[in-house]
């Protein structure tokens, strides 16, 4: 009776009450009700109170000097760090002076000869393509300095990778342990990397080499982790009774059951990789994407495009060999003995192009088959200057658009944001993130918010949140959009699937160039290209969703007479809600990538601390910045990332 007569008023609460987020709210709003008045009494509201800043730019300043001062001296730099860098360096040569040993004709049949017996001969001549283009667009060296940091980028972070992978893979207490380390390196910003690698090795391709290493390895790390730990256990059960030992085991077993994810975790790694370096240009790594950052700094929107090409041309190239090779057909090659006889014969005609090409003095590439694209695309932009900026009838130009959508969006957004009383603001984090997550999920993201205004930065980094915030909203409202489209009609997705294809293998700095070309610098482009970005994993995503809703719940609710749009309503957009929560996520931490790159092109706050930071050598202001982005990244991923309380509860 006694729990009969506890449950019983229970059941007279209206339905809103008995929603397990009220009782969140209230509780928060309980909490808020004595927090408040204190924090107003204290240091009362508006921005963030200078009480509660830490003042880090003179200790910072004193570790940046102290380290500058002692690179050359210390034992700490000369035995430990001095032989990493000359590691990488060393290694980084050896590889650039081999492809130039090669000559234009060795480098680009060496990577058809991989892609046809990888993949084919489409591949195989896309490929060709690919590098012959390369060379037109008078970015042959250029290139090849991106290539040799790449292969040694990639083969450090495999490496790496695949020990945290094993370790994780076979070891539970590993595995908790580095789940949320993992998680958390893979939505913090490109740009959170470069700084700290740059305090120590200075700036130059050490610093780009192992930034790129520290950004590219988690995800082999994990996917191997995840092949390792679902490999079949029927199969291993099987293994084990046979007597084997686990190192058996795990060769013989783990291993080659994990190929698939192996493979996979590769693909992302040299993806990444690619990605990484280009924005490393920043700190000194020579290459494609020092062309880009140097041509973008003096808005060259023709040397840009000239060089923005191979880099797009190099991630779709690797995107598909490295893919193919996670999918290929065993009977590609027929036997192991045929298969190792048609790698021979590749290895052998590769040989032979680079020694006929060393024989003939045609190492270098021919300077009278360069096209040089670079003067037509910047009379194309002033054409457009003087025609599309402005002026447009009726519809006005695209600076007349990035104008307006400064002025009605993005400034009073910003104004917004900072108008709230700091204490809203993290009021406002933490209800959001226990909403969608666990009290936990809360306190992390609050913890990150308020970290933000410690380090004396909340101007600013609410000026970066407006930026994302609105790319978010326009990213969500396209992408949903198309993402219905596409998944309500095959030959839309049909249609769509080449261009996604492509967005999504593009590195974030090439987003920049199209839109200085149609903007112009400032805030509005950077958010133009955080769109651009984000989109695809978006439109991606919320297809998917949409289509595996359960055929019984569409059929029953076609029986029911229910209209198409009745069925996306109130069946498929319910049934993909976790679908649409993953592609919101996503979209988040892919716009504020781009958002902070975004101060390459004008963007301002954060990123432009940080772009300051590393052109001055002004570390302090740099540091802070990226720190300040690494807390927003996490308080961002908290708020929008559900999570499982069942799941929560089983671990």
């Amino acid at each position: 009776m006694a729990t009969i007569t506890a449950t019983a008023p229970r059941s007279g609460l209206p339905g809103f009450l008995k929603h397990p987020a009220t009782g969140k709210l209230l509780l928060l709003a309980v909490a808020a009700a004595v927090l408040v008045p204190l924090a107003n009494a204290r240091w009362a509201s508006g921005s963030w109170p200078h009480a509660l800043t830490v003042d880090l730019s003179e200790p910072l300043g004193k570790a940046s000097d102290w380290v500058i001062d002692n690179r050359d001296s210390h034992p700490l730099f000369l035995y430990f760090f001095g032989y990493i860098s000359n590691a990488v360096v060393l290694s980084v040569r050896a590889v650039y002076l081999v492809l130039l040993a090669a000559g234009w004709a060795g480098v680009t049949a060496a990577a058809a000869l991989v892609a046809w017996r990888v993949a084919g001969v489409r591949l195989a001549l896309g490929t060709g393509a690919a590098f012959l283009a390369c060379g037109l667009l008078g970015m042959w060296i250029p290139t090849m300095q991106t290539l040799a940091l790449m292969v040694v980028a990639v083969l450090a972070s495999v490496v790496l990778g695949v020990l945290l992978g094993l370790a994780a893979g076979l070891s539970d207490r590993t595995y908790r342990a580095l789940r949320p380390v993992l998680d958390t390196m893979q939505v913090f910003p490109a740009y959170a990397y470069l700084l700290p690698v740059v305090l120590v090795f200075g700036m130059g391709v050490p610093a780009a080499v192992l930034a790129t290493v520290v950004y590219a390895a988690p995800p082999m790390a994990r996917l191997t982790a995840l092949g390792l730990r679902g490999a079949d256990t029927g199969v291993m059960e099987a293994v084990e009774s046979l007597g084997t030992t686990a190192r058996q085991r795990l060769l013989t077993a783990r291993i080659p059951l994990a190929r698939k994810e192996l493979l996979l975790g590769l693909n992302q790694t040299i993806m990444m990789a690619l990605s990484m370096a280009v924005i490393a240009s920043v700190i000194g790594a020579a290459g494609l994407g020092d062309r880009v950052y140097q041509a973008l700094a003096s808005v060259d929107v023709g040397a840009a495009l000239a060089a923005g090409i191979p880099i797009v041309l190099l991630a779709v190239v690797l995107d598909r060999v490295t893919g193919a090779a996670g999918t290929v057909d065993e009977e590609l090659g027929g036997s192991t003995g045929s298969r190792w006889t048609g790698w021979a014969y590749a290895a052998v005609a590769a040989v032979a192009v680079a020694v006929a090409g060393r024989l003939t003095d045609r190492l270098d590439w021919p300077e009278a088959w360069l096209v040089n694209i670079a003067e037509p695309v910047n009379r194309a932009v002033d054409w457009m200057t003087d025609h599309l900026y402005s002026g447009v009838p009726y519809v006005g130009g695209t600076a007349d658009w990035a104008g307006h959508f400064t002025t009605w969006v993005l400034d009073p957004m910003r104004d917004g944001l900072q108008w709230l009383p700091w204490w809203s603001v993290l009021l406002i984090v933490a209800a959001l993130a226990w909403l969608i997550g666990t009290w936990r999920t809360a306190l992390t993201a609050v913890l990150a918010m308020a970290a933000i205004g410690v380090l004396g930065v909340w101007g600013p980094s609410l000026d970066t949140l407006s930026q994302v915030l609105a790319a978010v909203a326009v990213t969500l409202v396209l992408g949903f959009a198309t993402g219905i489209a596409a998944a309500r009609s095959e030959r839309c997705e049909r249609l769509l699937r080449p261009f996604l294809d492509v967005f999504q293998t593009m590195p974030q700095f090439v987003y920049l160039i199209p839109v200085v070309a149609l903007f112009g610098v400032g805030r509005a482009p950077a958010v133009a290209a955080a769109v651009v970005y984000a989109l695809p994993a978006v439109v991606r995503i919320t297809t998917q969703g949409l289509r595996q809703v359960d055929p019984a719940a569409m059929e029953s609710s076609r029986s029911m007479g229910a209209t198409g749009w009745q069925q996306l309503r109130q069946v498929q957009l319910p049934l993909a809600r976790p679908a649409l929560l993953l592609a919101l996520n996503q979209g988040v931490v892919l716009v504020l990538a781009v958002v902070i790159i975004g101060g390459l092109v004008g963007g301002g706050a954060l990123g432009y601390d940080v772009v300051f930071g590393l052109a001055q050598g002004d570390l302090a202001t740099g540091l802070v910045a990226g720190a300040a982005i690494v807390c927003l990244g996490l308080m961002l991923d908290r708020v929008t990332q559900p999570t499982d309380r069942r799941t929560k509860k089983g671990a």
